[in-house]
């Protein structure tokens, strides 16, 4: 299992972008690995957030990590999924996120989950997804409905910042 965790002054520069939008907001940690964004998201002000990772391992420490930091079960939801049949499934059932942080391993192709935002309605009205990737794998502007509205890098690492068209 390979974990790359966001750094500390990417997820700084992260949240002081997204700050405005926070405030009760449905988050998604897509990729979520220990949690940690979507963890901040509701020490923000996210009413909600949705850790999705592949592994089994990586869910329980979420799950741990949430204990510890004493969050109610009922602002959270956990769930093991490879991050585009996540998405698939979420949006046969009509659920929708305000913010959605996707951060992938940089080895996979991020394309089948980026193809899913943009051809559903995933994000809510002015939902806003932001795409942690390496800043050599140049993500396209455009995937269906959502744009590109901003790139952010810092080091080797990049934060694309996508909305609905």
């Amino acid at each position: 299992m390979q974990v790359r965790p966001t750094s500390d002054r990417l997820r700084e520069t992260l949240f002081n972008v997204i700050a405005p939008r926070i405030e009760d907001a449905r988050f998604l940690d897509l990729c979520a690995g220990s949690g940690a964004v979507g963890i901040e998201a509701l020490s923000r002000g996210a009413s909600h957030a949705t850790f999705v990772d592949h592994s089994r391992k990586m869910c329980g420490l979420i799950e741990s990590n949430l204990d510890l930091c004493r969050i109610p079960e009922d602002e959270t939801e956990v769930v093991k999924s490879e991050a585009a049949e996540f998405l698939r499934r979420a949006s046969r059932d009509g659920r929708a996120w305000d913010i959605a942080f996707f951060d992938p391993p940089y080895s996979i192709d991020y394309s089948p989950a980026l193809a899913v935002f943009g051809s559903s309605e995933i994000l809510s009205t002015d939902g806003l997804l932001i795409v942690e990737h390496h800043h050599k794998n140049e993500l396209k502007d455009n995937y269906g409905s959502i744009h590109r509205t901003r790139r952010l890098k810092q080091g080797d690492s990049c934060l694309s910042f996508y909305e609905t068209k």
